[in-house]
């Protein structure tokens, strides 16, 4: 463990934990959550206590304030009765609690929240099927590098192994990996006593201090969530936070690395709260900059440095680049350079390897195993800070290179009949009315969305692109959307494919809290990455498509304001009017099916490496879809 933290000493709890709470805001479901009031919330009297004897805690209400301790603001969740306690103290606190309507979503919205906040959020659900329902949320928490509690009932001992209702024990769930920490849980505990809460919420408190994803686990059984906390001194939470630099001789070997030739910078998503000392040390350096889908407006996308996204939805001007201008290293900053960034192309390596800085020690070096790689283990923000200090003031080393940069084919004009609507088209409308014309948050769902979105939405700021390109879970923007718009108190929008709206999708929700979410469909009754991957590898004989759905409708039944769109002239009036609402709101667009998703990035990239594991009539062909 790093000493670079206090320790707090142990406190008591004050009688200050029980001072009145501002009022909280209900809607008045009578009105399909159009109108909005302020309430006092209602609590139970707190009754004078005789002597210095504080009130008594249950083990569920100081749970719920030592989360507020630790600056949790939103819990998301599905209620049961096994985990009713939790529910109640958590709904008596400051924490802003909603109740979703299933578990991944709950899980998707809290991952959400945190990026847009940057503050620990809390999942909460019911024993047995609550938990398992938030596992795929909570897994993509864990990759997406998000710092998530999730509060679980779980059976009592003395009914264990006895069929409880929902039973949720080492009897029916493996213990290994849900109870306990290791590839899903950073740390994870079953609470069975009041005693262990000052251990539990020191651990945790540490763990949300240190740069990077926490995902915790508490696992409480019914029966200790009611139970006293008596005796028991819990820890004053007061652990600053701390960014891990890099040793000295490292910056050294890495400005000596990079001064020796022409270098590029590959920004990831890790690299998001250095965006200011990056643009600085590219300008004073002249390197090309690309980034990875999840890093869009790190660096500003109309830089004259930039020249483009990698991996999947990329732009091929970076092969171009890599091809006709390679330079000698990269600097590598807050990406794992998996798959959906790199496709472990081997024209993304250049000569002298990789300058490979993470906070994660096991990155560097895996997704190129064979490459040259100087790994820093680093906060990307202070390693910055350092390099920009220790670098030399000299010319720049390629500033009078013409950089290629990504291409956007002209849009034909509009034919007679301007149905269905091009989904290029819909993306040019999205990024003038939404974009451009707004501050909000734009997030895209897995599939063709994600390579719409990746491959034509441009930005130039950062925190405005959300993807998930991890677990790559559908249903992950279409509730995520609420997360990331109730945390930020504004706007997010999420691009979302038909097929992952039926799968999960939060509208009734978002109508029950009035929460701003827009959600834009890509409706083109198909699966359609599937359906045109398949038609790509030349298999027949699957189906992927789906009976066609009005959207607008469906969200009009739930109480949300939508429209349907099937028109290209009507589009920019459609989403001025979602942009524009106070309250949840859908466009359902009709898209043209048989339109290709944008894989020149990707194509060109196979074709560089000589890939031929699959030929259809001669041309090469990638063995699977979307990989390679």
């Amino acid at each position: 463990m790093s000493q670079n933290y206090t320790d707090s000493n142990s406190l008591p709890m004050s009688t200050e934990l029980y001072k009145d709470v501002p009022p909280k805001k209900y809607v008045d479901s009578s009105s399909n959550g159009s109108h909005q009031l302020d309430k006092l919330e209602q609590k139970t009297e707190i009754q004078p206590f005789l002597g210095n004897e504080p009130p008594k805690l249950s083990v569920a209400e100081a749970i719920a304030q030592m989360l507020e301790n630790l600056g949790v603001g939103y819990a998301f969740g599905v209620a049961g009765g096994a985990m009713a306690s939790v529910w109640n103290a958590l709904s008596n606190s400051n924490i802003e609690v909603l109740n979703f309507r299933h578990e991944a979503g709950a899980a998707f919205a809290a991952s959400e929240a945190y990026f847009a906040s940057d503050r620990p959020t809390v999942v909460f659900t019911t024993a047995g099927p609550g938990i398992t329902n938030a596992l795929t949320g909570l897994f993509a928490a864990r990759g997406e590098g998000a710092k998530v509690i999730l509060l679980s009932a779980c059976t009592s001992a003395p009914q264990r192994g006895r069929w409880a209702i929902q039973e949720t024990s080492s009897y029916t769930l493996p213990s290994g990996g849900i109870f306990t920490q290791g590839a899903l849980f950073n740390y994870a505990i079953t609470i069975e006593s009041a005693a262990q809460l000052p251990q539990i919420f020191r651990k945790i408190a540490l763990g949300l201090a240190q740069p990077g994803g926490f995902v915790v686990h508490l696992s409480i059984p019914t029966a200790v969530q009611t139970s006293l906390v008596d005796g028991v001194s819990l820890p004053q939470l007061d652990v600053p936070s701390f960014h891990k630099t890099s040793q000295r001789e490292a910056i050294a070997k890495s400005v000596e690395l990079l001064s020796a030739g022409k270098f590029a910078i590959w920004v990831g998503f890790g690299a998001r709260h250095a965006a200011q000392e990056i643009r600085q040390f590219a300008e004073k350096t002249g390197a090309a900059v690309m980034c990875s889908p999840r890093a869009k407006g790190i660096f500003p996308e109309d830089h004259p440095q930039f020249i483009g996204v990698t991996g999947l939805g990329g732009h091929a001007s970076v092969i171009t680049y890599m091809e006709e201008q390679p330079p000698l290293r990269t600097l590598v900053l807050g990406t794992r350079l998996g798959e959906p960034t790199s496709f472990w192309s081997k024209t993304m390596v250049p000569t002298g390897g990789f300058v490979h800085v993470d906070i994660d020690p096991e990155v560097p070096g895996v997704a190129y195993s064979d490459a040259e790689t100087f790994p820093v283990q680093s906060d990307i923000k202070a390693y910055m800070q350092e390099l920009l200090q220790q670098w030399p003031d000299t010319p720049p080393l390629c500033r009078d290179i013409c950089l290629p940069h990504p291409e956007y084919p002209a849009i034909a004009p509009l034919a007679d009949v301007d149905y269905p609507v091009r989904p290029e088209v819909l993306m040019a409308a999205i990024q003038k009315i939404i974009v451009e014309g707004s501050d909000a948050v734009v997030m895209a769902e897995c599939g063709n969305s994600f390579t719409w979105s990746t491959h034509f939405l441009r930005f130039v700021q950062t925190n405005r692109y959300r993807v998930s390109t991890g677990v790559g879970a559908m249903g992950h923007t279409a509730t995520g959307v609420l997360g990331a718009a109730q945390a930020r108190n504004g706007k997010a929008v999420a691009i979302v494919g038909d097929g992952a709206m039926l799968m999960n999708n939060e509208i009734s929700t978002a109508v029950k809290y009035n929460i701003p979410a827009v959600w834009i469909i890509l409706n083109d009754a198909r699966y359609n990455m599937c359906h045109q991957g398949m038609k790509m590898l030349g298999l027949k004989g699957a189906d992927a498509e789906m009976p066609e759905t009005n959207f607008a409708m469906i969200a009009r039944g739930m109480g949300a304001e939508a429209v349907g769109v099937v028109r290209e002239s009507d589009l920019e009036a459609a989403l001025e009017q979602a942009i524009s609402a106070n309250g949840p709101f859908l466009v359902d667009v009709v898209i043209d099916a048989e339109k290709t998703a944008p894989s020149g990035g990707r194509n060109k990239s196979l074709a560089a490496q000589g890939v031929k594991s699959n030929q259809v009539n001669g041309s090469v062909k990638p063995a699977s879809f979307p990989s390679v």
